[in-house]
């Protein structure tokens, strides 16, 4: 396990200022009590618990072509047939996956391909469970298009929690399955939109894990979306 450069500073930045507090307590407290001792506790519980946001664990991860594998951990929330709007403008099956502040918070490429599509959009932080937040919540937008010309559409949302999407998707950029796409600081949400005759490989409640958990198997012979 290592800790993901998006909290690095942060983390440094915790246990820094606890040093510096529990320096100042030992410096000007002539006598230490259960409540000081337990002061210093909590401080370095929270700094740990901010350092498990940021871990990235050593995984053995899935890589097979004609699967959507999924791009972060947490649990499925909506399985349904949408019509994406944004960039694929067809009928597909949303995925959605929620993030708990509990989870590896690193986001993953489903699926290998050449990035098409990147946009931010301003928002709210609404719940991520709340079933407007996939379009009213700040998110970023990537579109891949595989080498069968099959497309694929992911969103990563904000929520309640989370304050800071980091997305690193460039247009025109070469991708592979598993490899980071980017991070939701202290969870959320992912959607991802795939072909209607996409296998689907979960079911609603399943807990999966990014980069590892299959979501879906595609068609070999794609729709292409025009």
């Amino acid at each position: 396990m290592h800790i993901h450069r998006e909290g690095r500073k942060l983390i440094s930045l915790c246990f820094l200022t606890i040093a510096i507090l529990i320096l100042l307590v030992a410096m000007f407290v002539p006598h230490l009590t259960v409540f000081h001792y337990l002061f210093f506790a909590v401080l370095i519980i929270c700094s740990l618990l901010v350092t498990s946001f940021f871990r990235i664990p050593n995984r053995i991860f899935t890589s097979n072509e004609s699967e959507v594998i999924a791009p972060a951990d947490g649990k499925i929330v909506v399985i349904e047939d949408v019509y994406e709007k944004e960039w694929l403008k067809t009928e597909c099956r949303q995925v959605s996956i929620f993030m708990s502040p509990a989870n590896v918070h690193v986001n993953r490429y489903p699926v290998t391909g050449k990035i098409e599509y990147v946009r931010y959009h301003k928002g709210n932080y609404f719940i991520a469970s709340h079933p407007k937040s996939s379009v009213l919540n700040e998110h970023s937008s990537v579109g891949i298009v595989m080498e069968n010309g099959t497309k694929i559409f992911l969103r990563q949302i904000a929520g309640a929690m989370a304050r800071r999407i980091v997305c690193y998707a460039k247009e025109g950029e070469d991708v592979k399955q598993n490899q980071e796409l980017g991070f939701i600081k202290f969870g959320s949400r992912v959607d991802l939109f795939i072909p209607l005759d996409a296998m689907i490989d979960v079911d609603l409640e399943d807990v999966v894990k990014g980069g590892i958990s299959p979501i879906a198997v595609l068609n070999e012979k794609p729709v292409v979306n025009d």
